[in-house]
């Protein structure tokens, strides 16, 4: 089976989780997603300080559903300076269609959507301005570029279809 890997990237606030669901609302079942925050926050509790089984974890996690067939929506900040060379080494050992995306926004339109979340009383403006860190591209690797004006269902639309779940949905 030609599974997709699509890895959703950007700042805190930018749309990732919420452009996950949504991408697996319209695919459905056989579709898993990956959360950064979630391996992080929910399984680990590495939540403050050094981040060190986080990596292994979300690499172990991505490779095992891919490897049982499920295309796998891969979501998170994932700096291209702490997290370039696992990313580059999932993309390469990957047998199916892998694709990458880098949402594109300002550090205003991060914090105003923000504002908007579950989590916005867990953390502020402050805390976002730290990590904040505007077009951190991986090096030596495509990704589209999800603009602030993109709309949720232009963003679904276009990872469906570069992704190639869209045709994958035709079947």
């Amino acid at each position: 089976m030609d599974t997709r890997l699509a890895v959703l990237r950007g700042n805190s606030g930018s749309g990732k989780t919420t452009t996950a669901r949504a991408v697996r609302e319209r695919y459905g079942s056989g579709l898993a997603i990956v959360s950064q925050d979630m391996v992080r926050r929910e399984i680990l509790c590495e939540s403050h300080g050094p981040v060190r089984a986080t990596p292994g974890l979300i690499d172990v996690i991505t490779r095992q559903c891919l490897d049982e067939g499920f295309h796998v929506v891969l979501e998170g900040i994932f700096s291209a300076a702490r997290w370039g060379e696992l990313l580059h080494r999932l993309a390469a050992d990957h047998r199916g269609t892998s694709r990458f995306f880098y949402f594109d926004l300002s550090f205003t339109e991060t914090l105003r959507r923000h504002a908007t979340r579950p989590e916005a009383s867990e953390f502020g403006e402050s805390e976002m301005r730290e990590w904040y860190r505007p077009a951190d591209l991986l090096e030596g690797m495509t990704e589209t570029l999800i603009k602030q004006g993109s709309t949720l269902e232009e963003t679904v639309r276009t990872v469906m279809t570069e992704t190639g779940l869209e045709q994958q949905l035709a079947r």
